[in-house]
């Protein structure tokens, strides 16, 4: 067992694995659902996988934020953005998947403003509460409930015809 000094005190290598592993089993998926509507299934997943392995070598200082999650998902967006190989395409679904998705649906994701299409995806799609989606995003629940109200206002408009 190795031994990390820190500025609270000392703590043991055991203790920083066991609580950085149970950060993550609590969060990671959060995080990736997070990341995936902000930049796009596989620039998301691999925001995620950079954002998680920063947490760790800084996991020390990290755990101690009020917001970790919060800080990783700008981590992971950044990382993402300075990455980014194409512009964010939102998946079209199968043909054969149940429930039956509107076919124009990823293109008016497409066209919201990226705090839109996350705030609408998050609520809505994954079912986050406003406060968890304003947890990570580092904004309050009110501004998370503009962005559903206006982002859905415009996916509304776009699927009967209109424009975004």
């Amino acid at each position: 067992m190795f031994m990390k000094a820190t500025r609270i005190g000392v703590v043991t290598g055991d203790v920083l694995v066991e609580s950085f592993t149970e950060f993550v089993r609590e969060v990671e998926p959060r995080l990736r659902r997070g990341l995936a509507a902000t930049l796009g299934i596989d620039e998301g997943m691999d925001a995620t996988a950079e954002a998680l392995a920063y947490g760790w070598e800084h996991w020390s200082r990290i755990r101690a934020m009020d917001n970790p999650v919060g800080y990783l998902y700008r981590v992971g967006k950044h990382h993402g953005l300075r990455h980014r190989r194409r512009p964010i395409q939102m998946p079209n679904p199968p043909r054969s998947v149940d429930p039956w998705i509107e076919p124009a649906l990823p293109a008016a994701l497409e066209r919201l403003s990226e705090k839109q299409r996350v705030a609408v995806l998050l609520t809505r799609s994954f079912e986050w509460t406003f406060a968890e989606t304003a947890e990570l995003l580092g904004v309050s629940v009110g501004t998370v409930e503009k962005h559903v109200e206006r982002g859905m206002r415009k996916l509304r408009l776009a699927l009967r015809g209109g424009t975004t």
